[in-house]
């Protein structure tokens, strides 16, 4: 997914008046304001009433995979553009819930929401830094993960998960290439 196609996506949600969010890498280049890396997908959030007409705004897209659903709805184009979406439901505090396959739910509180980053120079909504940290805090991150949130973490002065601070320094030679970083 390029930067171009991230924003043609969200242009095409605003037309049909959803709101979205943008999550995941796409997530973190926008808090950092700049494309660090290549993407294999999107990932947006949406309240999941929503669903049937982010499908309908993206018809090209086609409903790929029901693995992980409820957290998440995949849809693919014939191009191999992906959109991971994770559904919510919200509160009446304004807090999403996502259903998590295991029966759990995991919460976006409704002021983690509240983040602006850019895309290509487009204002876009995303979860906070401070989200993306926690959502990333699992057991054996890879090294892009690892790469994206020590990253995001030096510039937002944040903590890095145990499981981060353990692996030894990785830059990413895509990433470094295209942008030289301090180590």
């Amino acid at each position: 997914m390029t930067g171009a196609d991230v924003r043609s996506v969200l242009d095409r949600l605003d037309a049909a008046g959803i709101v979205w969010w943008v999550d995941g890498g796409w997530g973190i280049d926008a808090l950092l304001g700049e494309e660090t890396r290549p993407h294999d997908d999107l990932d947006l959030v949406v309240a999941r009433a929503d669903l049937p007409r982010v499908q309908e705004a993206l018809r090209e897209f086609r409903h790929v995979a029901d693995e992980w659903w409820p957290a998440r709805f995949v849809l693919r184009d014939d191009r191999g553009r992906q959109v991971d979406l994770h559904p919510l439901v919200f509160d009446e505090h304004g807090d999403g819930w996502q259903e998590l396959p295991n029966g759990g739910r995991g919460r976006y509180p409704r002021d983690e929401l509240r983040a602006i980053g850019r895309i290509g120079g487009r204002e876009v909504r995303c979860i906070s830094a401070a989200l993306q940290v926690r959502f990333h805090d699992y057991a054996d991150p890879d090294d892009i993960d690892w790469d994206d949130l020590r990253v995001l973490c030096e510039r937002f002065g944040l903590d890095s998960p145990p499981a981060y601070a353990r692996r030894p320094r990785y830059l990413d030679p895509k990433r470094s290439a295209a942008r030289p970083r301090v180590p």
